[in-house]
């Protein structure tokens, strides 16, 4: 039996759009607004290209804001239904910088940047990859509002990380970011 390769890549739009942003140098998003604003910009693309659903994300280094790495939703390209924008940023940074942990030392602190409040499956994984902060721009209920099933998430998901002191931003850009959601139903993109 010949068992499958798993390869997700990130669509071919993805390079020029972070190119035309930030040159050949090096990215840098200094404010938590401009780097939500990437994680809305890139879930807006998806759905804008017809290339997967209406989330995207990007690790950035905590305090230099430098840029690790992007996901999008690649659930319905893939097709794999673990394939959230969480968990691509994630495992594209962990490979980038070739350790399971982003929290390793020397590492500098790392943080996931969302476009949306992380799904229970995105929650359970924030822990295990060693990032420091979680920046949420569109809420849960706001997923949940348009029809997605975010799983069942404790509801004290923010206390739990906090205690393992991963901190926790809500509502960055919470109104454009759920447009987004809302423009992607409204478009008759499938939702799952």
């Amino acid at each position: 039996m010949q068992l499958p390769e798993v390869t997700l890549r990130l669509p071919e739009w993805v390079s020029p759009l972070l190119r035309e942003r930030f040159g050949d140098g090096p990215a840098i998003l200094e404010a938590i607004e401009a780097r939500a604003r990437l994680a809305i910009d890139l879930s807006r693309r998806n759905i804008d290209e017809g290339t997967g659903g209406p989330f995207g994300a990007a690790v950035f280094e905590r305090d230099s804001g430098r840029l690790i790495a992007v996901g999008v939703n690649l659930v319905l390209a893939g097709p794999c239904s673990t394939a959230h924008a969480e968990i691509v940023a994630l495992s594209l940074a962990q490979r980038l910088l070739e350790t399971h942990n982003l929290s390793a030392p020397p590492l500098p602190a790392h943080e996931l940047v969302t476009s949306c409040e992380p799904c229970a499956m995105c929650l359970g994984a924030v822990p295990w990859s060693g990032v420091r902060r979680l920046i949420c721009c569109a809420r849960d209920e706001d997923a949940r509002s348009v029809g997605f099933d975010e799983g069942d998430k404790p509801p004290d998901w923010v206390r739990s990380l906090e205690h393992r002191t991963i901190a926790v931003v809500r509502d960055v850009l919470r109104e454009p970011a759920s447009e987004v959601l809302q423009a992607y139903v409204r478009s008759g993109g499938e939702v799952y």
